[in-house]
């Protein structure tokens, strides 16, 4: 059994995946979990693409990357800036 160049780049990529999934849930700082979960979406978009799936392709990278992304970015900035106004009025 001879694998295609094409082959072992998918086996790669879903190793990665693996390698993500579970990396997102053993990490303790919140915003290497959003880029490690980005990073995700991004490889799961070229999976995509290499199975041949470009509208799925086009989505993950709209929705999982685009606006998920966004959204957790966004969600972390409020919550440290919750932290910062309450770290500081119990100071005073």
């Amino acid at each position: 059994m001879v694998l295609t160049l094409t082959e072992i780049v998918k086996i790669i990529l879903l190793i990665l995946l693996v390698v993500c999934a579970v990396s997102v849930n053993l990490t303790k700082s919140l915003l290497q979990a959003v880029v490690i979960f980005l990073s995700y979406s991004s490889v799961m978009c070229i999976l995509w693409v290499l199975m041949e799936s470009p509208d799925l392709a086009i989505t993950e990278a709209a929705v999982g990357a685009g606006i998920s992304g966004t959204l957790f970015l966004l969600t972390l900035r409020r919550i440290r800036a919750e932290e910062n106004e309450s770290g500081t009025e119990g100071e005073t």
